[in-house]
């Protein structure tokens, strides 16, 4: 999104995006509709407040929020902290992570750019070249990639749709930035054959769209929830989001716990980023300046 366009085409293409008319915005917001015809066509100024209401009932992410502000001509209210200054919030995501074992887990930004993840996940990144390894780590670029893990996914066309239509509603909601050229890229990645649309008939798959993953010790099923903070003020925590990894069959659980209990080794070439010590907090990829509960469907491997 332009940032230098005025704040008044802003606002409008905000209440668009969410589907709102003016006099149903108008009306939620206690704004006037005359008064919000003014502000979206450049004739009137809005107020801080005014930009807050609106974008609270907008659901504007932060980062957007703040490019209304300084449209507006005011300074950005939400700052923007790396992911190693977030001090209880990174805690806590490391405890998630940690606590998820043997279970892979891991958390990323809005682009999908790795940040932290959890010794079990390393079974993901088993030989991924290192050019797909290189941080910042794309996990979608590193999951669809035909370098990358797609060759061990079993049910590709079917991952492949699921995973373009998260990023799609992710690109609608959000509106963030590179997003979109990451979607075309992975738009761009060779369709694999069979159906994508086809009724899984494994277990589970009634319920959920698995992952089928294979490794040398034999294939993984598995679904996973998406975790992201509740009331976040800063735009980095606002971006965060914790996939966690469950098994989607017995055969999986036990596998999972087989790999734990022989160390999977970390060869594969997992990047550091990606394999922390047990006894320490996840590493984490270094994140340029830049919790709610849905078993909602994402991507490697993200909503």
């Amino acid at each position: 999104m332009t940032r230098t366009e005025p704040v008044g085409v802003l606002i409008r293409r905000w209440r668009e995006r969410r589907g709102r008319s003016q006099l149903d915005l108008s009306t939620s917001t206690d704004v006037s509709t005359r008064h919000l015809s003014f502000v979206e066509t450049g004739r009137a100024n809005p107020s801080r407040a005014m930009i807050e209401r609106l974008c609270e009932e907008l659901d504007v992410p932060l980062r957007e929020r703040n490019a209304l502000y300084l449209a507006a001509g005011f300074a950005p209210v939400h700052r923007e902290s790396a992911f190693v200054d977030l001090g209880a919030v990174r805690a806590a995501v490391a405890a998630v992570l940690a606590g998820h074992e043997p279970n892979p887990a891991l958390a990323v930004d809005v682009r999908w750019e790795l940040l932290a993840a959890n010794g079990a996940m390393a079974a993901f990144l088993s030989g991924v070249p290192e050019a797909l390894r290189t941080p910042p780590v794309n996990v979608l670029r590193a999951t669809l990639h035909p370098d990358g893990l797609s060759g061990r996914i079993r049910n590709l066309a079917q991952w492949r749709a699921h995973v373009l239509r998260r990023v799609r509603r992710q690109l609608d909601r959000t509106a963030a930035e590179g997003l979109a050229d990451l979607l075309a890229e992975l738009e761009s990645y060779p369709v694999p054959a069979g159906t994508a649309a086809g009724a899984g008939t494994g277990p589970g798959e009634d319920l959920v769209v698995p992952l089928r993953l294979a490794t040398e010790y034999g294939e993984l099923a598995l679904f996973y929830a998406t975790t992201v903070f509740g009331s976040p003020r800063d735009v980095t925590l606002d971006e965060i989001s914790i996939e966690t990894f469950f098994p989607a069959d017995a055969a999986t659980a036990d596998l999972l716990r087989a790999m734990a209990s022989a160390g999977a080794p970390a060869s594969a070439g997992a990047p550091a980023s990606a394999t922390p010590e047990p006894a320490a907090p996840p590493p984490v990829t270094p994140l340029r300046p830049g919790t709610r509960r849905a078993a909602r469907p994402a991507g490697t491997a993200h909503g």
